[in-house]
């Protein structure tokens, strides 16, 4: 093999040395510098879009708080509006109870009324009808007619002793 040759050996170093400098006067030049700039402008975006995304993240949370106070406003207002309605609700309903209560007192007292006209009215004709059997037993047991108003009489008279 050439590259173990001693004779060889000074030639080869000389171009080792000079192929390592112009590399590394290259690399350090044209290619590390391009590669610096563009790591740098990737660790720039990531940072810019890092801070975005930091930025959108105090953003949302501040929508998010808004937003429950939006609904606990709302729900606190809801609450409110349903506790008025009840009020007013259980008002409307005591004033129309009230309203049954009035009427059916009024039906009950007009009721009670009309049963004490007919109960009136039903006893005259109880009393009438009595003074008529009671004329009519004497007639057929005693043979006397007795006026209508006697019996009338006898028979009002017998009725206040029973009370």
């Amino acid at each position: 093999m050439p590259q173990f040759w001693i004779e060889d050996f000074i030639p080869q170093l000389f171009w080792l040395a000079v192929s390592f400098a112009v590399l590394y006067f290259l690399m350090s030049r044209v290619a590390l510098p391009r590669i610096a700039d563009v790591l740098e402008q990737r660790q720039s975006r990531i940072a810019s879009d890092l801070d975005k995304a930091e930025e959108f993240k105090r953003k949302a949370e501040q929508t998010l708080a808004e937003y429950e106070a939006a609904v606990a406003g709302a729900r606190a207002e809801a609450q409110a509006l349903l506790a008025e309605q009840a009020v007013r609700s259980a008002a409307e309903a005591e004033r129309r109870g009230a309203e049954v209560a009035d009427r059916l007192a009024r039906e009950a007292a007009e009721a009670g009324q009309r049963i004490a006209a007919s109960k009136a009215e039903a006893l005259q004709e109880v009393r009438g009808l009595s003074a008529d059997l009671a004329s009519a037993a004497v007639a057929r047991l005693i043979g006397l007619e007795v006026p209508p108003v006697e019996a009338a009489a006898a028979v009002e008279a017998a009725l206040g002793e029973q009370r």
